[in-house]
């Protein structure tokens, strides 16, 4: 258990939250909410001890481990991936230098009557206990089922960490911190650098963690998924809300609605409160009327409501003149680099007003796709346009092509033409810009500001047939929003790659899947296909023989078996376990408990399939609950909250039992 006792955090231009006093229990999943700039990355600092606040304190409980994966991680070694992390516990290197230390003495000494060797086989003994505690004899599995889950391909094992890109160390660092299980985890935009595949396995390990998870994310999907409480931080305060993101989002725009309505109230009260002021103030008969007014007026509480100006973006894409029936014609298409095969033999014709996700695992070729597509980069086979087709291509770095020594409005002022011109002021207001903003430098501005400016531009260049690479990158929820919106009402033909499941669902009508070098097509919806595709990659688990019963996905690899040779020692010092034949009655005393255990599993999976349908009843009452009658609304949360523990509790006990008959 965490608390927060009259936080602060003061900045030079004032305060950046203060007097947040809150509890945060073990297993609570928390995703953190609130503007850019609203202190989110600093409050999981201050939990994690990197910084300190200025006011208050966190009380944090003896030897509580705590993993923090930032957004600026620097990781610059020569260790191996695989490496990286079987190193990374302290406690397991300790355990194992000794028992290599012991098995040693052991090997070489021969007064096995003496006190001082019988007291090694004591504290070998100890030690394999505390190494199997620690899940010791389990690490290079664990190791290897997390770096697959974030999908590192088993050859990548023994690769150099320093040899990787950005994304992909972010991807070993949180290897690191999810393989040794601490009792806190904190991440900040965990999502911003791994693929739709690995995303899902996040969200099942974290939904399965028992410890304490703070994430920040512009991912609604995987906050829903993962958390159950939300925490805004919202002009210095905190906000404490028992819900996962959507339904927060739905309180709060009906508790800033009543806030609204009471600052207008508020505003006319105080306007006729100083009109009386006025009227009364000269009179000596009424001096102390007014005095006693102005000490009124001067304790009211001003109530502030928090504005929310992306919300109200409108933005549209223009199509600059309508193309012929077919967009684009690839014929035997293919990439090679050094001879690695992205794809080849890609042959197909995308029609007018397809809306298509390029989809696949970070490496497959997906941006190398798109650039044959453009044909900024060769390679095998044709690309064909169809006719009056002008494309407008949205790079995965565009925001960070912007010329930062320009403006924002010489940036969109370089690229418009014709009568567009002279709407410049108001097209940078749809995206926010407005005032003397517009002169800001576009060196200044967030990644967020500069990936809309860099919309903005897309807007500006009038064509048929989008590609976007990546177009969500930087971009706050809402911003997602807007921009999904504008994509649906797009009357031409667009290609999109983007790891955000929500951003994607209902925008598109086609997928592409880079797949065994070659592109296979869907006709279905982003849910129906990751369905599909978890599916069949757990069934491929099931089906491969170095993979276990359990739920954790087990590789044999290089990485593994190097592991497993320098841990050869610890396993020889292990006492042997002489397996014998069943008597009679023993393999019916067997029988009987598998029947017992089979009985109670369908129970449980009966309680659970009961359970799951009411709290799926109760979010569809909760999605339409009238907050404005708090002791209904507080009624029915108390028992969404109790069916939803009742629900962790029963399948608790299902997987005990489902471990218990593993056992057997």
């Amino acid at each position: 258990m965490i608390n927060l006792e009259q936080l602060g955090v003061y900045l030079p231009q004032g305060h950046l939250f203060k007097d947040i006093t809150l509890q945060i229990n073990r297993g609570d999943k928390i995703g953190l909410a609130g503007k850019n700039g609203a202190g989110k990355s600093t409050m999981l600092k201050l939990l994690s001890g990197m910084e300190k606040p200025s006011e208050g304190r966190i009380h944090t409980p003896k030897d509580t481990t705590i993993g923090f994966l930032t957004q600026d991680i620097k990781i610059d070694t020569t260790k191996s991936v695989y490496d990286y992390l079987y190193f990374s516990n302290e406690l397991l290197n300790r355990v194992r230098t000794r028992l290599d230390e012991i098995n040693h003495d052991l090997v070489t000494r021969t007064d096995y009557e003496n006190e001082s060797y019988l007291g090694l086989l004591d504290e070998l003994t100890e030690l394999n206990d505390l190494f199997a505690f620690h899940e010791g004899f389990q690490w290079e599995e664990k190791i290897a089922s997390i770096l697959v889950g974030l999908g590192f391909e088993t050859e990548e094992f023994n690769r150099e960490l320093s040899t990787f890109s950005g994304g992909w160390k972010m991807r070993a660092e949180l290897a690191r911190i999810l393989v040794n299980k601490p009792d806190v985890i904190l991440l900040d935009e965990p999502t911003n650098h791994l693929d739709i595949i690995s995303i899902s396995w996040l969200e099942n390990y974290l939904t399965k963690f028992e410890g304490i998870v703070i994430v920040i994310s512009h991912d609604r999907l995987f906050l829903d998924n993962v958390t159950k409480r939300t925490l805004e931080i919202s002009q210095g305060k905190v906000n404490d809300y028992p819900l996962p993101y959507s339904l927060y989002k739905i309180r709060r725009e009906e508790e800033l609605a009543l806030m609204t309505n009471a600052k207008k109230q508020q505003e006319k009260d105080i306007k006729h409160t100083k009109e009386l002021i006025d009227k009364f103030r000269a009179k000596a008969s009424k001096a102390a009327f007014a005095q006693s007014l102005m000490k009124k007026l001067d304790k009211t509480e001003i109530i502030e409501v928090e504005n929310d100006a992306v919300a109200k973006m409108k933005v549209s894409f223009p199509l600059s003149l309508q193309p012929g029936k077919w967009i684009l014609e690839m014929e035997r298409m293919g990439k090679t680099f050094n001879d690695k095969v992205l794809f080849r033999e890609i042959s197909i014709t995308v029609g007018r007003g397809e809306k298509i996700a390029l989809l696949g695992p970070n490496g497959v070729g997906k941006s190398t796709l798109l650039k044959r597509i453009m044909g900024t980069l060769d390679g095998d086979g044709i690309v064909n346009y169809g006719h009056n087709v002008k494309i407008t291509y949205f790079a995965q770095d565009q925001a960070e092509k912007l010329d930062v020594n320009k403006t924002i409005y010489e940036t969109v002022d370089d690229i418009a033409e014709g009568e567009i011109r002279k709407d410049l002021r108001s097209i940078l207001g749809t995206f926010l810009f407005t005032g003397e903003e517009v002169d800001k430098k576009v060196g200044v501005l967030s990644g967020g500001e500069r990936t809309r400016l860099a919309l903005c531009q897309l807007l500006l260049s009038p064509c048929n047939f989008l590609i976007l690479d990546e177009p969500t990158n930087h971009l706050d929820i809402q911003s997602k929003e807007v921009l999904k919106r504008a994509l649906i009402n797009y009357e031409g033909t667009f290609i999109v790659v983007s790891h955000d499941r929500e951003f994607l669902d209902g925008l598109t009508n086609r997928i592409w899947d880079i797949q065994d070098k070659t592109l296979k097509i869907y006709h279905y919806d982003v849910k129906e296909y990751l369905a599909k595709k978890m599916t069949l990659e757990s069934n491929e688990v099931k089906s491969d023989p170095s993979t276990g019963s359990g739920d954790e996905l087990r590789v044999a690899s290089d990485g593994a078996t190097k592991a497993k040779n320098k841990e050869v020692k610890v396993d020889l010092s292990t006492p042997l376990k002489v397996t014998k034949e069943l008597t009679q009655e023993e393999q019916k005393e067997v029988k009987r408990k598998k029947n017992s255990l089979q009985n109670q599993i369908r129970k449980s999976e009966e309680q659970i399939e009961a359970l799951e349908n009411k709290v799926k009843a109760m979010d569809e009452v909760i999605l339409h609950l009238d907050y404005s009658d708090k002791a209904n609304a507080d009624k029915v949360l108390a028992e969404y909250d109790k069916i939803k523990k009742e629900l962790d509790s029963v399948v608790s006990v299902w997987e005990t039992q489902v471990e218990e008959m593993d056992a057997i």
